[in-house]
């Protein structure tokens, strides 16, 4: 099995939040693989990663980091394929992450969910790969359908609770 999407984060540390896209990616049976790399700690490490992402068979690579958090926008700017940035609440409430993750100069893009957004990078990985694949697209679609679902469920029980004024 060769991954499909990468799953890249500052440390081990981050593994708490980024564990989010996993689940995702597992549910839908994409193969993916997981390694902490830090833009600054082994830049030379995150260089190779970047430039050899696309010939090992890499399509998405969502990349979580917290402070400074310049992982996402060091792999984006060294790969052509999609990055995902996941800002990670670790000081500030994660608003230095994800400025730093949002405010790419023109060129460099970085795709970024909320603070501690995994899943939603996850979702959002399901949905590029979907473009290309229909067996994807079909279980995306099914997804998206459960969603509704859950929601039509809610209301049904949100009907049965009683309150002297509630009208509904």
């Amino acid at each position: 099995m060769k991954p499909k999407v990468s799953i890249i984060m500052g440390s081990t540390s981050d593994l708490g939040v980024m564990e989010g896209a996993a689940k995702i990616l597992d549910e839908f049976e994409i193969p993916f693989e997981i390694n902490a790399l830090s833009a600054h700690r082994t830049p030379e490490e995150v260089e190779k990663f970047a430039k050899g992402a696309k010939d090992r068979g890499i399509q998405v690579i969502i990349a979580g980091a917290g402070m400074a958090a310049h992982l996402p926008g060091v792999i984006a700017a060294m790969t052509p394929l999609p990055v995902i940035g996941v800002p990670i609440r670790a000081s500030l409430d994660g608003w230095d992450a994800m400025l730093a993750i949002l405010q790419m100069p023109p060129g460099i893009p970085v795709a970024t969910v909320a603070i501690n957004g995994a899943n939603n990078a996850g979702i959002l990985a399901v949905q590029m790969l979907a473009l290309g694949d229909d067996a994807i697209m079909t279980k995306f679609i099914q997804f998206k359908e459960s969603l509704k679902e859950k929601i039509v469920k809610a209301n049904r029980e949100l009907s049965e609770v009683k309150f002297k004024f509630k009208t509904n």
